[in-house]
């Protein structure tokens, strides 16, 4: 089973079925959807499918899903996944961070010890991650972690009707630290 991860701040830690309805609540937030993959509503049945997806995830090293606990609270305030790609040994970073928690250096303090796990723990060559090419948050955190700018994918998602832009970043083992 996967183990935790600790950061000053933060513990990295498997889901329990427990934390559903806190990622509902927190992953439910339109204004998160509107710049991330998450589906809009998002229901507890997602939550709770999405949760119970991961020990077999996990199991077969496909994708590390990681709850992201403020450690001063004990509280649930996302996510950060790394998903590998074992055919070209790289990982894709996907995250998100509750509304209430953004601005806070949070996602970028799980990105880098998740990061470091993708390198260290899995031994990947190369990690990356797709942004929609509105949110600037995420784009800077992707900076701060080490993660170079690659390229934009123009009208890469339908979203709510409407194309939108995918920002790649992406780093490699060599170049990482």
């Amino acid at each position: 089973m996967l183990q935790s991860l600790n950061t000053e701040r933060l513990v990295l830690r498997p889901y329990e079925l427990s934390d559903a309805s806190k990622v509902q609540v927190l992953a439910g937030d339109k204004e998160l959807a509107e710049t991330t993959f998450l589906p809009h509503p998002y229901t507890i049945e997602l939550a709770e499918n999405w949760i119970s997806s991961h020990s077999q995830l996990m199991k077969n090293g496909n994708a590390f899903p990681f709850a992201v606990i403020l450690k001063t609270e004990n509280k649930l305030v996302g996510t950060m996944t790394i998903r590998v790609d074992k055919l070209h040994n790289k990982g894709e970073l996907a995250y998100w961070i509750g509304k209430e928690y953004w601005g806070k250096g949070i996602a970028t303090e799980a990105a880098k010890t998740v990061l470091e796990f993708g390198f260290g723990e899995l031994g990947l060559n190369r990690v990356w991650a797709p942004i929609m090419s509105k949110n600037k948050a995420s784009s800077k955190v992707m900076e701060k972690i080490g993660l170079k700018y690659e390229g934009t994918l123009k009208q890469d998602i339908l979203r709510w009707g409407k194309y939108e832009d995918v920002d790649v970043y992406g780093i490699l083992k060599e170049d990482y630290k």
